[in-house]
């Protein structure tokens, strides 16, 4: 059996810009992908903190040092410049792994910048 964990998140991104007619993902500054281990094309949840939408997509990287978070396609309709998300990415484990499972936290400030991570 195994069991769905949280491998890392970015918690309190700011979305930056949303793009309706792309064919679909959220583009985050690579550097802040790399500090949370997000890998490009990775399946991560978003929880809009500003209207309780959640909705799963992929990661594409953005520019690093940028602080880009740009919500692409169909999910555009769900998020707002300036909205505070948390991206969330998952690993499945066998139960010995999930009782050892550490996730990676990066915590934002207002302009995606690393505050602390865990």
């Amino acid at each position: 059996m195994f069991l769905k964990v949280l491998k890392s998140k970015l918690h309190r991104a700011r979305v930056t810009d949303t793009k309706l007619h792309y064919p679909g993902s959220i583009a985050i500054d690579e550097s802040l992908m790399q500090a949370a281990g997000i890998l490009p094309y990775e399946s991560v949840l978003i929880a809009n903190l500003n209207n309780g939408n959640r909705f799963e997509t992929y990661a594409v990287a953005g520019r690093a040092g940028s602080g880009d978070v740009v919500v692409l396609g169909a999910a555009a309709q769900l998020a707002s410049p300036g909205d505070v998300v948390i991206i969330l990415a998952f690993a499945y484990c066998t139960p010995d792994e999930a009782a050892r499972a550490a996730p990676k936290v990066v915590v934002l400030d207002e302009k995606n910048k690393i505050v602390r991570q865990h």
